[in-house]
């Protein structure tokens, strides 16, 4: 039976529905999931039952008489209109917390942060942690109060416009693809009604291509080989340089490598999804060079969790600048080598000296690659080609670096 206001007047703590003493908190049922909470010390809680991603949850709507019987059922009608949009309630407040209690609930800042918080979770910490601190920095300072539904073309524009104006350009279609994201989320969940961001399509200076500095060329490539060995710096330094090469994974991937990810023995290296671009878990088949580095560098720093730890702290990893610094220190510029560089290196000489599939090559670099059939390869595809690949690329660094027979870079003819 629905409740009335004279049965919650009447509800007294301690004394349950029945007239009889209790100790312990009592409910009266309303409709809908709502129900009033009757605790021993004297309050009286209105609680929303309701289930979302097939869990069980409860929602608190405030305390009776402050939040009357039809406020309450007011809230409760708000909330189940949320999870019929899909979004739970409970999820929503937090974002409305994180973005200040006063604010409206569908301002855009409550918005994107709940977009990011049910995408987050499938990207990877670098990706989340650069859109969050966008957002925070270049969006929310002038959107984040607006009521969703209000934003304009307008302040889209301005917004990523003041961006432009400090040389970020690339940052400003960032953020631009970002908000109109978060807008087509509040569309979906029933906040707004039109994307303004569409209509801004087009009104952004380009941006200019540009790409990782990398050194392709066989004989300046022995040159770099040899002055990596040569490296003065630290130790485990020294091997990440002359590892990476050799794996050509992305920057991030190898300083984030941990000795539970390899099997030696085995010859290989197995990535976790949640650590690669492409949310694939990743095989990096190890030609013997690449052991011989990794069983050198295991003596040192085997017993804890990184390949390559912190100089300040073993349980985080080195720092992201740490091979970019030390190529620079080796005297190679910005637009000489970079820490991407070696990926381009390998994807360049692969294919146009030893000759290699591009679908290895682009495998192996962890792209996306597809069957004839549209299905996408899994991460022991070809893998005995990989290997083969991989140690023949391995034995052609060695000859290089010994400054022996280089094989010259032919073009294609398409």
């Amino acid at each position: 039976m629905p409740l009335t206001d004279i049965a919650i007047r009447k509800a007294k703590p301690g004394i349950n529905p029945k007239g009889e003493p209790t100790s312990k908190p009592y409910k009266m049922g309303d409709t809908g999931g709502l129900y009033l909470e009757v605790v021993p010390a004297g309050g009286k809680w209105w609680r929303f039952k309701y289930r979302h991603s097939g869990k069980e949850k409860r929602l608190a709507l405030g305390t009776y008489p402050d939040t009357g019987l039809a406020e309450a059922r007011e809230k409760r009608d708000a909330a189940r209109k949320l999870l019929a949009a899909g979004v739970d309630p409970g999820e929503q407040r937090k974002a409305a917390k994180a973005a200040g209690e006063e604010r409206a609930a569908n301002s855009f800042e409550v918005i994107a942060r709940e977009w990011f918080a049910k995408h987050a979770t499938v990207w990877s910490q670098g990706h989340s942690s650069k859109v969050i601190t966008r957002l925070e920095n270049d969006a929310f300072p002038w959107l984040g109060n607006r009521p969703v539904a209000d934003i304009t073309t307008k302040e889209l524009l301005a917004t990523a416009n003041r961006i432009v104006d400090r040389g970020a350009v690339e940052t400003a279609h960032r953020v631009l693809q970002y908000c109109t994201q978060v807008l087509r989320y509040a569309i979906q969940t029933g906040r707004a009604e039109r994307n303004p961001a569409a209509e801004v399509r087009g009104a952004l200076p380009p941006v200019k291509q540009t790409h990782h500095a990398a050194i392709i060329e066989p004989n300046a490539i022995g040159g770099l080989l040899r002055a990596m060995d040569a490296y003065q710096g630290s130790f485990v330094t020294r091997c990440a340089l002359r590892l990476a090469p050799l794996v050509f994974v992305r920057p991030g991937e190898l300083r984030h490598a941990e000795w539970a990810e390899f099997d030696l023995d085995a010859a290989q290296w197995n990535l976790p999804a949640e650590k690669m671009k492409m949310r694939q878990p990743h095989l990096v088949p190890l030609a013997p060079q690449a052991v011989a580095i990794l069983r050198e560098l295991h003596a040192l720093t085997g017993r804890g969790r990184y390949l390559f730890p912190s100089a300040r702290s073993p349980q985080r990893p080195m720092s992201d600048n740490a091979v970019l610094s030390a190529l620079r220190r080796m005297g190679y510029a910005t637009d000489e080598m970079s820490g991407h560089g070696f990926r381009a290196m390998a994807r360049t000489v692969l294919d146009e000296v030893l000759h290699f599939r591009p679908d290895y090559i682009e495998h192996q670099l962890a792209h996306a690659v597809k069957d004839p059939n549209g299905r996408a390869y899994n991460r022991t595809a070809h893998l005995a080609e990989r290997r083969r690949m991989m140690a023949a690329w391995a034995d052609y660094l060695d000859t290089l670096k010994a400054g022996g027979n280089v094989v010259p870079m032919t073009r294609k003819v398409s």
